[in-house]
């Protein structure tokens, strides 16, 4: 069972070589609750995620876990113990197989001098039975698709056990089966084990299909926070992605719905 934990990025301020590319991030992830970062290419989503991971070091600001602990002034043990990160690429190791890439998930319960882990069986088979890669163990993961490898790393990271889970772009390579299926866990993590989830997406009916709270980014400033259908308006997604978006809302979910506009959109004509 993970640990209720938040984790929280507070006025920061994050640049590459020099150059800014966020200016004043903020954001909370909640127990239970699944954070959407979106907006256009460039908007800064990624790089505010890899500051909460511990992979790019602000400028300014503070990262701090729920009870206010510096998260940057933890052990990289510690932290990985409480946060960790499906990044949008990993290097794919030679000649190991599924099981073995899965267990490196638990490393940071493997003590220098005590190379025992009580719990790290039960949770490598697991995270492979939740992410469906459970008849693939023995398999090299140089021999696989790049959907199935996406899905061994996303076990991976579920194998390290935290209680923040954060996803770049997690839906990359996979086909529509295994996307639906991916989203469809990273909800179950909030509503049954009450993870706290950060994830970037591009697609904006992923976002608010399953977010609680989207952050819409545009030129390295958080544009609009809050629920989707306060977020994924026609007036702001138009506004800040360069191209008109329409939205409809469900009437019996409340669920928003977005389709951008282009030259060659079809529209419907109403019946004569």
């Amino acid at each position: 069972m993970t640990e209720e934990i938040s984790l929280r990025g507070a006025e920061l301020r994050l640049s590459y070589h020099g150059t800014p590319v966020v200016e004043d991030g903020r954001i909370t992830l909640r127990p239970g609750h699944v954070t959407a970062l979106v907006g256009p290419n460039g908007s800064g989503k990624s790089t505010l995620l890899r500051a909460l991971s511990r992979l790019h070091r602000p400028d300014g600001g503070a990262v701090t876990l729920g009870d206010g602990t510096d998260a940057l002034a933890l052990s990289a043990r510690d932290f990985a113990c409480r946060v960790t990160l499906l990044a949008q690429s990993r290097p794919t190791p030679g000649g190991v197989c599924v099981r073995d890439v899965v267990g490196y998930g638990r490393h940071p319960y493997r003590r220098r001098w005590r190379a025992a882990d009580p719990d790290g069986t039960a949770a490598v088979e697991r995270a492979m039975e939740l992410t469906g890669v459970t008849q693939m163990a023995q398999r090299p993961v140089d021999e696989l698709s790049g959907g199935e490898l996406q899905r061994v790393w996303l076990a991976t990271c579920l194998a390290q056990d935290t209680g923040v889970l954060l996803l770049d772009e997690p839906t990359t390579f996979l086909d529509l089966r295994y996307q639906v299926e991916l989203l469809d866990l990273v909800r179950d993590l909030a509503d049954e084990h009450n993870v706290a989830i950060g994830v970037v997406l591009h697609d904006l009916n992923q976002a608010a299909e399953i977010a609680d709270h989207v952050v819409l980014l545009h030129r390295g400033r958080i544009r609009a926070d809050g629920p989707p259908a306060d977020v994924l308006t026609e007036e702001l997604l138009t506004d800040t992605y360069g191209i008109r978006i329409e939205v409809s809302h469900d009437p019996r979910t409340g669920t928003v719905t977005t389709r951008p506009i282009g030259r060659h959109s079809r529209t419907v004509q109403a019946a004569t």
